[in-house]
C-alpha cells in the first residue's frame, strides 16, 4: 500500500529539487511516482536546470528504489533524463526502464544505440533492446519492429571500432532471436581473445534456448574465473543441461556466493532425484541466503514436476504411479549417466 503520498504534490518536491534537495524521502518518491502528463512537462522543464551532481544523484535513488518497490513507477522521468546532457545519468535511465514494454521506447534505444556518444550509453541502450528481442521472439511485439532492432544489434556486434561493452551487450541481446544467424554471432564471440565477450558468449548461449551450446556451458562450470562459472551455472540451468548437475552440485559450496546462488538456481530448473536432495539439504542448513535460493529453487522444481504431471497424466491417471515411476528412473539413470 503505498502510504503519505498525500503529504507532498510533485511541485512540492520540485521546488524541494531546486532548493537543492537530493535525498528523497518517502514522500517524496510517492509523490513522484506515476507522473501525470502536466507533471512530466514540469519536470522536463526543471530538470535541465538542476546542478549535474544533483541530476546523477537523484535518478540513481529513482532507479534503486523502483527496482526495490514495485509500488513506484518513474519510467515517465526516465524518459526524460534519457535526454540529459550528462552520460552518467542517460545510462541510469536507461537501466532504470528495465521493465518498460511499451513500443514508443523502442526508437529513443536505437537511436541512442547509434548515435550516442557515450560507451556506457550505448552499452545500456543495447542491453534494453534485449527485451524487444525476447518480444518478438514470443510474438508479443509486432514483427515491424523487427527489422531496425536487429540490425542495430547485429551492425554493433560487427563494428570493429565500436567498445568491447558495447558489442557485447548486443550480443547477449541478439541472443534472443531465434535465426540461425544467432548460432554464428554466438560462435564468434566464444572464440574472442577478450574474455568479457567469451563471458557474454555464455550468457548468450542460455538466452538462446540452443541445446547445441550444453557440452561448451558444461565445460566452463569449472573456469577458474567467478564470472564465467556463474554464466555457465545460469546458463546450464536455462539449458536444462542434466550432465552438468554433479559439477552445479560442487558449486553449491563455491568460494564465490553469486556462483552458489546460480548453481542453486540451475538445480531447481533442471531437477532430478539428485538436485533435489542436494537444494532440500541447502534448505535445512544454516546459511539464509542459501536457504532462501534452495527454498525458490525447490518451489520452481515442483511447479516444473507440477506440470510435466499434467502433460503425462492429463488423459487419465489409471497408470499414474507406473509412469511417475519410470520418470523418476529417467531421472536415476541420467544422474549416474553424470
Amino acid at each position: 500500500m503505498i502510504h503519505n503520498s498525500e503529504c507532498m504534490s510533485f511541485s512540492d518536491v520540485m521546488a524541494q529539487f531546486r532548493d537543492g534537495v537530493s535525498a528523497l524521502s518517502s514522500p517524496m518518491l510517492y509523490a513522484l511516482t506515476a507522473p501525470s502528463s502536466s507533471d512530466t512537462r514540469q519536470f522536463r522543464q526543471e530538470w535541465s536546470s538542476l546542478p549535474v551532481e544533483q541530476r546523477r544523484r537523484i535518478i540513481t535513488a529513482l532507479a534503486e528504489q523502483a527496482e526495490a518497490n514495485f509500488e513506484l513507477d518513474f519510467d515517465a522521468l526516465f524518459r526524460v533524463a534519457m535526454d540529459d546532457a550528462d552520460g552518467q545519468v542517460r545510462t541510469v535511465a536507461i537501466d532504470g526502464l528495465w521493465e518498460d514494454e511499451e513500443p514508443s521506447l523502442i526508437a529513443s534505444l536505437v537511436r541512442t544505440l547509434q548515435k550516442d556518444q557515450t560507451p556506457s550509453v550505448r552499452a545500456a541502450a543495447a542491453s534494453s533492446l534485449g527485451r524487444f528481442v525476447l518480444l518478438l521472439d514470443l510474438e508479443e511485439l509486432d514483427e515491424s519492429y523487427a527489422s531496425s532492432i536487429h540490425s542495430v544489434l547485429a551492425e554493433k556486434i560487427h563494428d570493429p571500432a565500436e567498445e568491447l561493452e558495447v558489442r557485447r551487450r548486443a550480443v547477449e541481446s541478439i541472443a534472443y532471436w531465434d535465426d540461425p544467424s544467432v548460432a554464428a554471432i554466438i560462435a564468434d564471440a566464444y572464440k574472442s581473445d577478450e574474455e568479457l565477450m567469451r563471458i557474454s558468449a555464455v550468457f548468450a548461449m542460455g538466452r538462446s534456448a540452443d541445446p547445441v551450446w550444453a557440452d561448451t556451458v558444461n565445460g566452463e562450470l569449472g573456469n577458474p574465473n567467478p564470472a564465467m562459472r556463474y554464466e555457465a551455472a545460469r546458463s546450464a540451468g536455462e539449458l536444462e543441461v542434466k550432465r552438468a548437475v554433479p559439477a552445479l552440485i560442487k558449486l553449491v559450496s563455491d568460494r564465490d556466493r553469486e556462483v552458489q546462488l546460480a548453481a542453486i538456481a540451475a538445480l531447481g530448473q533442471i531437477g532430478g532425484q539428485r538436485a533435489k536432495q542436494v537444494l532440500e539439504r541447502c534448505a535445512s542448513g544454516s546459511d539464509e541466503a542459501v536457504n532462501l535460493a534452495a527454498e525458490d529453487a525447490l518451489a520452481e522444481l515442483a511447479l516444473s514436476r507440477q506440470s510435466l504431471d499434467l502433460l503425462v497424466f492429463g488423459h487419465g491417471a489409471d497408470d499414474r504411479e507406473e509412469r511417475l515411476g519410470a520418470l523418476e528412473d529417467d531421472d536415476d539413470e541420467m544422474d549416474e549417466d553424470d
